[in-house]
């Protein structure tokens, strides 16, 4: 997911970029907007990868907490089938 707006964060700066090469203005007008442009476009992409890898951080806590969680309940499991195995 991370790639598809990496990519489109690229091609949102390409376009503008383009877009504004062609319009009838000014050189220094048009560089200015590109720059504005590409830092709007690389904070995106900072701001979205940001969130991407929060997102995994959350994930990757929560999957080894469930793994704790099966683990101990088969710990449980064995604890429960020896005792079980024991009185007979």
């Amino acid at each position: 997911m991370g790639r598809f707006w990496a990519a489109f964060g690229i091609g949102v700066a390409a376009g503008a970029a383009l877009a504004l090469i062609y319009a009838p203005q000014t050189g220094a007008r048009t560089r200015r907007q590109i720059r504005r442009g590409y830092e709007d476009a690389s904070e995106y992409v900072r701001t979205t990868a940001g969130s991407v890898s929060d997102c995994a951080t959350k994930y990757l806590k929560r999957s080894k907490e469930t793994v704790g969680d099966v683990v101990d309940t088969a710990q449980n499991v064995v604890t429960a089938a020896k005792k079980v195995v024991s009185f007979s």
